[in-house]
């Protein structure tokens, strides 16, 4: 047994020896390994909801969210931008945003759910999104937006995914895009939108962006990677984009006229080599269309697929969880990989601890970086959501934002609605600036998720026993309590409606928070003996 015990941790040591001599920009850079958005559209759901997702799969962004109310502008009134850096002086490694310039401000701006990626406003408007890099080359220093500055202009001043679009095209076009490619996967009440961005160039103002709608009912996945291929701009209820699509293909030699254009091949063909996204692909779709018999080792899958089953919030929520748990891939078990040099070998992954790293620590299917195999449960995730978008009910009641902290696979999500007007004091603590806190969600979540990946064949039992009933719970109370909601709202007691959602919202919360630190406690005392 100590034998066993001093092998194991001497391969750990020698991996993380690896580790710490890797450059973290790898995978949280340009081509990071980072956040997955799963969309649904209206037909493909078990209720008719339209449903767009984020994984924040980064420990850089900020770890609260506060709710931005509705506000109007006086004339002259000026927006200003910013830019992410990475920012290394406070405790723990974050971003600085810093100003790059202004545009003008509208009459009257939409109140949203502020996100670090803002993600939900009041009119059901609703933004998830993963960032696919493209080419190094069409990075430009010039322009004024960034991603998550466009998810707050668009979730500001639209209303519909479509008119989101549009905008966002406008102002990049006028004021130029200053990040690397970026999907942003755009719901409403009615359907849902992968719009696709790269920049204009070295030098140039301006961007080259793509659109595409996934079919009422179908699901999509975008996971790192530019997943839309050919594109027919006549049909105008499927594609949208800028008007230099084929022009800058054309112009670098990505495209002759004459070929068959496809936009990910044109602008981001590195990020389809991704195995970390592929295999994510392959995942979500072979869950909820097994009968495609995907194969998993392909380099592309269709844009969308039709599940073989309508979609729940249950088994989305089961699908963000997931490590590969009963394929070929598991993460906790051993696996037949191709070693550097294409002999298969076995991957001595067959032990409790990490189950999302030790590919990486080990150098296993890709290693460390944005080319290796990862599961879409990620260790690092800062916080996620499901977003439901329902045009048969109100907009205080139909939009809402199912978000979980940290982890997703040891974490819970509790509903936000789009209509709620403030949240839990420790929801709204950056605990990121300061460092470990009791006062922050984010970090009772994160210390949660730290610990039970210590002995992850234990003790996510004891996590789920909790999370598993009450995830259930909220999903099952959900109809009653809008149902009460709709009833004040019609009845003309608006915001006795509102109230009570905002209550249900900010009771869940502190409960969620309070069990995650009594489950850490439980977890410390139950396998002290063990650690």
């Amino acid at each position: 047994m100590k034998r066993n015990i001093i092998a194991f941790f001497s391969v750990i040591l020698c991996a993380c020896g690896a580790i710490a001599q890797v450059d973290r920009s790898d995978w949280e850079g340009r081509y990071p390994d980072g956040c997955t958005s799963i969309t649904c559209g209206k037909l493909a759901t078990t209720d008719g909801s339209v449903i767009t997702s984020h994984t924040d799969d980064s420990h850089r962004t900020r770890s609260n969210v506060l709710v931005q109310p509705a506000a109007d502008h006086k004339p002259g009134t000026m927006m200003t931008l910013y830019k992410r850096v990475a920012w290394d002086t406070l405790p723990m490694p974050q971003y600085k945003d810093v100003p790059v310039g202004q545009i003008p401000q509208v009459a009257h701006t939409y109140g949203y759910i502020n996100s670090a990626y803002a993600c939900l406003n009041e009119h059901q408007l609703a933004i998830g999104e993963s960032t696919f890099g493209g080419r190094e080359e069409l990075i430009s220093d010039k322009g004024l937006i960034d991603c998550q500055r466009l998810c707050i202009l668009m979730l500001e001043r639209c209303t519909t995914a479509r008119e989101a679009i549009r905008l966002g095209g406008e102002l990049m076009k006028q004021h130029g895009w200053n990040d690397a490619g970026e999907c942003l996967t755009i719901a409403d009440k009615n359907e849902v939108w992968a719009l696709e961005i790269v920049g204009p160039g070295k030098g140039k103002t301006g961007a080259v962006w793509v659109a595409q709608r996934i079919p009422d009912g179908h699901i999509s996945v975008n996971a790192n990677a530019s997943t839309i291929k050919e594109i027919d701009l006549a049909d105008t209820d499927h594609f949208m984009a800028s008007d230099n699509v084929f022009s800058v293909a054309a112009e670098n030699g990505w495209w002759r006229e004459g070929e068959t254009f496809r936009w990910c091949y044109a602008y981001a063909p590195e990020s389809r080599t991704s195995l970390a996204s592929r295999r994510r692909e392959w995942r979500v779709f072979d869950m909820v269309a097994p009968s495609l018999k995907l194969d998993p080792n392909a380099e592309n899958y269709p844009f969308s697929v039709k599940p073989d089953t309508l979609v729940s919030l249950s088994k989305l929520v089961s699908i963000f969880k997931d490590y590969y748990e009963g394929t070929d891939f598991d993460m906790v078990k051993d696996q037949l990989v191709p070693d550097k040099d294409g002999k298969m070998v076995i991957s001595p992954l067959a032990n409790p601890h990490m189950p999302y790293d030790m590919n990486r620590m080990l150098r296993i299917n890709g290693g460390w970086g944005w080319r290796g195999e990862r599961t879409i449960a990620r260790w690092y995730t800062m916080y996620a959501t499901l977003i439901q978008c329902r045009n048969w009910l109100p907009d205080e009641v139909g939009g809402v934002a199912w978000m979980a902290m940290d982890n997703v696979a040891t974490s819970i999500y509790i509903p936000i609605y789009a209509s709620v007007r403030d949240l839990p004091e420790s929801y709204k603590t950056d605990g990121r600036k300061t460092g470990f806190s009791s006062k922050s969600a984010w970090w009772a979540f994160n210390r949660l998720g730290t610990l039970t990946a210590q002995r992850w064949g234990d003790m996510r039992h004891d996590v789920d026993a909790v999370w598993g009933p009450w995830q259930q719970q909220l999903f099952d109370h959900q109809q009653a309590l809008e149902t009460e909601a709709i009833h004040l709202l019609k009845t003309g007691k608006r915001e006795k409606g509102i109230q009570l959602l905002n209550a249900y919202t900010n009771e869940w919360g502190n409960k969620v928070v309070n069990e995650a630190w009594r489950l850490g406690d439980l977890l410390w005392t139950k396998y002290d003996e063990l650690f």
